[in-house]
């Protein structure tokens, strides 16, 4: 299997990455924006202590967007090595405890992030 092989509905891999690379610089993006957008508002010591938490857990999307991009790369690679050594079956490319890590991990941040655009709302609707 190659990068360029069809997966799925007309997708190959090389297309699903080149879409998270989107989506991620999207999410950077806006988290940037939001970041400076809250900073901005910080006018007293106890706007830095409202403030200040929600910068952080931004700042700790972006350091878990980057970590699972690196997994999808290590997914990709193992996936590309397969195709190269033979037509092994895709199934043992990943452990069960590797899969469930994976779902785990997604299921949390999505959680997160939902928390944090809650918090984001209540924060702007303050102001």
């Amino acid at each position: 299997m190659d990068i360029n092989s069809e997966l799925y509905d007309g997708k190959s891999l090389a297309d699903i990455f080149s879409e998270i690379h989107k989506n991620t610089d999207s999410k950077r993006a806006q988290i940037n924006s939001f970041i400076m957008k809250m900073v901005q508002l910080i006018r007293t010591p106890e706007d830095a202590a409202v403030i200040g938490p929600i910068v952080q857990g931004f700042l700790e999307v972006n350091v878990k967007n980057d970590e699972h991009l690196v997994r999808v790369a290590q997914i990709a690679q193992r996936i590309v090595s397969v195709g190269v050594k033979s037509n092994a079956s895709l199934d043992g490319l990943l452990s069960e405890s590797e899969k469930e890590a994976l779902l785990k991990d997604i299921t949390t941040e999505i959680q997160d992030l939902q928390e944090d655009v809650k918090d984001l709302d209540d924060v702007f609707a303050e102001k």
